[in-house]
């Protein structure tokens, strides 16, 4: 099994295999919806549903049991995957991540992140109401995954909206290092989905921008036509890592032939936490302004002295490129002195 960290153009470490479980489990990656609403305010939800005790919730009681995968349908249904068949399957119940669906002997799962028209990154009330308004609907979905000893068997619907072989021929055509255009499709808290043309690929938050994003929305929006840098293709898995900063190049490689130690220059204040401040001086370059770099005299808290969103001219204290580090200061020289 492939893993980031394994990139030949060295994806950070920290984005690996267990990413695209995210994917999968979206409503359970960040945050429980549980922790942003009452859940009393769904008991008249609830009570038509049936719970199945691991978070499924079912809208007919006979749905709550299965009969046990049958290795026949496990086989079936992966000649339905290879063939890039639609099926039309009837919504059976949701979880906090999305939809449930019957084929035969085996329940499938619709990631919400693969529904139309869905909110996916909206962490609210609203985001269980949609999903349970879709219960009992007949929908068209295509597997995108299945792994029967995991039990594993994931569907698509956004899928599903492309001619039967384009997904495989788009996979079979990509490679790492194309530059393609994509419309963006989803927003959600780890990354963006984009529609290559009939398969979706993803572009995880850390490959928007050499520099800091607190979320995809800040940068993308639904619908945005946007140029993208294919990372990785895994056509037996049918996923596409994408990225947008290495469209450009990686402004830390050059920082040093660009600017010296003593060099003032303009920043705006990216975020402010206790012991300083960031600053960006360029699209992906960020450096700390140290608590004690910010100001002469007391202060209590950096924000005393500055805000997110502030313009200041700063002086370059250290140079690290390797490192990915500048060291700034508001402070003249003769303060420092």
């Amino acid at each position: 099994m492939s893993t980031w960290g394994n990139s030949r153009y060295g994806v950070d470490e920290g984005i690996e295999e267990g990413y695209w479980a995210s994917l999968l489990n979206e409503g359970e990656y960040t945050e429980s919806v549980s922790d942003h609403f009452d859940e009393k305010d769904y008991t008249h939800q609830q009570d038509l549903f049936y719970d199945t005790g691991d978070d499924d919730h079912l809208a007919d009681p006979d749905d709550t049991y299965l009969p046990e995968p049958t290795e026949d349908d496990w086989a079936s249904i992966d000649l339905i995957m290879q063939a890039d068949e639609v099926l039309n399957l009837k919504v059976v119940g949701y979880n906090r991540g999305g939809l449930l669906v019957d084929w035969r002997s085996l329940r499938g799962f619709v990631p919400a992140s693969q529904l139309l028209n869905f909110a996916g990154e909206d962490h609210s009330e609203e985001r269980r109401d949609l999903l349970v308004s879709r219960v009992g609907e007949m929908i068209s979905l295509r597997v995108i995954e299945l792994d029967p000893e995991k039990n594993r068997l994931i569907f698509s619907e956004r899928a599903a909206q492309a001619d039967a072989g384009t997904r495989n021929s788009l996979l079979q055509s990509l490679a790492a290092g194309d530059v393609i255009e994509g419309c963006v499709t989803n927003l959600c808290d780890f990354g963006a989905f984009v529609d290559l043309g009939g398969i979706e690929g993803l572009i995880h938050i850390s490959e928007l921008s050499w520099g800091r994003v607190g979320h995809p929305g800040d940068m993308l929006a639904r619908g945005d036509m946007i140029r993208v840098f294919v990372l990785e293709v895994h056509p037996d898995e049918a996923r596409i890592a994408l990225s947008i900063k290495r469209l450009n190049d990686d402004p830390w490689k050059t920082v040093g032939q660009r600017y010296q130690v003593g060099q003032v220059v303009r920043a705006r204040i990216t975020n402010v936490v206790d012991f300083g401040a960031f600053a960006c001086i360029e699209e992906g370059l960020e450096g700390l302004i140290h608590f004690s770099e910010l100001a002469e005299g007391h202060f209590l808290h950096p924000r005393n002295v500055v805000a997110e969103g502030d313009i200041v001219q700063t002086r370059i204290l250290s140079i690290n490129g390797q490192q990915r580090r500048l060291g700034l200061s508001l402070r003249t020289e003769q303060q420092a002195d």
